[in-house]
């Protein structure tokens, strides 16, 4: 069984996450899990706290001299913000100034809902649980979710389609793995060079209103192996479970795999993937419309997961609202955040997508150490590639 839990404020001291079900053996070091939250930072739009904050984890548990042990993996990434918080974000009692709530929910965030749900009248109890910021404990976990998967070459990336209502031109490309190829070039991890300058200019422009813009970015697994998740119960079909994990990201509305919303608008003869076979290649596939999934189970293709993230509801220029003390219309509370953070949240879908690869191939592989679910793989493989 592979899991994860993620514990932390904003603003606290610390973001912790606990992974358990890695197989004891597989190499790991802190620069596996750095340069992943490091890519998480990145970006074009992108607020001041990732001037403050540069993100580094620790190893607190599962790992030894290098190598996971089996135990659950615990990693810490310390605040360094908590200094400019320390007196708001106490975990002590002391009796706080009621100038310094936040009592003016702001419209497309949990603020209200949850407010009314955990009875707070001080809405810092929710905005430091929900903020964006939990994502880079996500982040770590799905980085060494990454170096699992690495030993078994399945390889994950992503890249922007949509910021701002700027679509990059993906028809440049024939599969996924070129568009994060070329993405990883661009400041806003875009494929589309041009593109990429009117995405720069929506979100240049929408700062100066004092606005935020969204976007549309897609996961891309390359090397998935056919046969995991399971058609025979709705809970065990990995697309809805990727699904799930993706939708749990801030800010993503929607999630779709290959054409997605497009089935909707032709007909099946041309939409669904012919299926063809050689000697050579085996069974094989020249179109990828299913986006790595069918029946629930992963078809050997690479798999594209796409997502959309709205505008990020922290304004500087106010929305209406309603003081949850003195009941009158007022403006939402104004807080720091990003223009744009479309970039950081592939880095985030990537984590997602590489989790729920992970618990899917512990499912099927079992192991409890590296060396033991690789022969599994290696046979399972030989296998697939004589059927």
């Amino acid at each position: 069984m592979m899991r994860y839990v993620t514990a932390g404020e904003s603003h606290g001291k610390q973001l912790t996450v606990i992974l358990e079900g890695i197989p004891a053996g597989l190499k790991l070091s802190t620069d596996d899990v750095n340069k992943e939250l490091a890519r998480r930072q990145e970006g074009y739009g992108r607020g001041a706290r990732m001037k403050i904050e540069k993100d580094a984890v620790e190893f607190v548990g599962g790992v030894r001299l290098g190598e996971t042990i089996g135990s659950p993996i615990c990693m810490v990434i310390k605040n360094f913000d908590w200094e400019n918080w320390q007196n708001l974000m106490a975990s002590e009692y002391r009796k706080l100034d009621n100038k310094t709530h936040q009592v003016r929910p702001r419209p497309g965030h949990a603020d209200l809902a949850a407010a009314i749900k955990y009875g707070r009248t001080d809405l810092r109890d929710i905005l430091e649980r929900a903020s964006a910021r939990e994502t880079a404990s996500r982040v770590a976990a799905g980085a060494v979710c990454k170096k699992f998967l690495q030993t078994f070459d399945i390889r994950i990336g992503s890249f922007v389609k949509v910021i701002g209502g700027v679509s990059a031109d993906i028809s440049l490309y024939s599969t996924g793995s070129e568009m994060v190829k070329h993405a990883e070039k661009s400041s806003l991890r875009t494929p589309d060079p041009v593109a990429e300058k009117k995405m720069i200019d929506a979100i240049a422009a929408a700062e100066e209103k004092g606005d935020t813009v969204g976007g549309v970015f897609t996961v891309v697994a390359q090397s998935v192996p056919v046969g995991l998740g399971s058609h025979t119960q709705w809970d065990q079909k990995l697309d809805a479970r990727m699904a799930m994990s993706l939708m749990s990201i801030q800010a993503v509305k929607g999630v779709e795999f290959g054409l997605g919303f497009g089935f909707g608008y032709k007909n099946g003869s041309l939409v669904h993937d012919e299926i063809f076979f050689s000697k050579e290649k085996r069974f094989y596939r020249t179109t990828n419309n299913a986006g790595g999934f069918e029946g629930g189970i992963t078809n050997g293709e690479e798999v594209l997961a796409t997502c959309v993230m709205k505008p990020i509801p922290s304004l500087k220029r106010a929305l209406k609202s309603v003081n949850l003390i003195t009941k009158k219309a007022d403006l939402a509370e104004a807080v720091r955040s990003d223009i744009c953070a479309v970039p950081a949240a592939g880095v985030i879908g990537e984590s997602a997508v590489a989790f729920e690869l992970s618990r899917a191939m512990k499912e099927k592989f079992g192991g409890d150490s590296m060396d033991e679910i690789q022969r599994t793989v290696l046979s399972y493989r030989a296998y697939a590639n004589t059927f």
